[in-house]
């Protein structure tokens, strides 16, 4: 398995991140993806995947709701030259970033940066069409405005995940007419109310699945409630084969190869 989105970098995992590490191991999860949320931080993001090289890979992006806690046009401009570096290495090993994100729109809880948010994320796209990597696309009550910075987009060489999505079957299908986009789906799967099963089994094929936790948040059952953590993957996993009338095993060797026909940079780390 690989947990797509686990942002085991933040301070709910400072004092047992070797542990939440170990027990992913021993759960099957055999790499971990980190989202860059800002600029402050992404030093540190960097500090904890270069301490468990081939297991932990590291995004950059600024997400919509940290895009007013600093300039973000300064922040911007050094994130991008964090990726012209990247772009400009020999050494794959010393520059491991494999996606743009976590990055997009977030119109949940206030809807006044709109139109900044738009602006970030706009450029952020620009980012993944120019340096050629996945884009983790984060979309919170803005699918109306997701769908139309992605129309503009359509023709180019865009690719990557829609994280976390909890949707309708009318706004997967919209996402699903980019062909090189997967959906992360996540805890919210196994909850008992939750209408995410109905949707993937009516609209969403299993080759276009990907496996997250979105760590700390949205711990799947038996854990809703608690810090949710990579380990805990394998009960999403578990959910699918129930929806899909299939094996465990086979939704991990599915989500596993639909990963990494997005995440093309690990073939590199698979080598070495």
């Amino acid at each position: 398995m690989i947990d797509t989105h686990a942002h085991i970098d933040g301070p709910e995992f400072a004092e047992d991140i070797e542990d939440v590490i170990q027990r992913a191991k021993e759960a099957g999860v055999e790499k971990i993806f980190i989202p860059g949320i800002c600029l402050k931080d992404t030093p540190h993001l960097f500090e904890v995947c270069q301490a468990h090289p081939h297991y932990l890979f590291p995004m950059i992006g600024l997400h919509p709701e940290n895009i007013m806690d600093e300039d973000y046009h300064q922040a911007l401009d050094q994130l991008e030259q964090l990726l012209t570096a990247y772009s400009n290495s020999n050494d794959i090993t010393s520059s491991p970033i494999i996606a743009i994100g976590e990055v997009g729109l977030d119109l949940y809880w206030d809807a006044t940066h709109k139109k900044e948010q738009l602006e970030v994320f706009e450029r952020q796209v620009q980012w993944a069409e120019q340096y050629d990597l996945p884009l983790m696309i984060h979309s919170r009550n803005a699918h109306k405005e997701l769908m139309e910075v992605m129309e503009r987009h359509r023709n180019s060489n865009l690719y990557g995940v829609f994280h976390c999505f909890t949707g309708t079957e009318a706004e997967a299908l919209d996402l699903l007419t980019f062909p090189n986009f997967m959906l992360g789906i996540g805890g919210v799967l196994t909850f008992k109310k939750s209408t995410l099963k109905d949707v993937i089994k009516n609209a969403i094929p299993l080759s276009r699945i990907v496996l997250e936790t979105d760590s700390p948040y949205m711990a799947p059952a038996p854990n809703r409630g608690k810090r949710n953590e990579s380990a805990y993957v394998k009960y999403v996993a578990e959910k699918l084969a129930e929806i899909y009338g299939t094996n465990f095993d086979e939704i991990v060797l599915q989500t596993t190869k639909n990963t990494l026909k997005v995440f093309k940079k690990l073939t590199f780390f698979d080598k070495i």
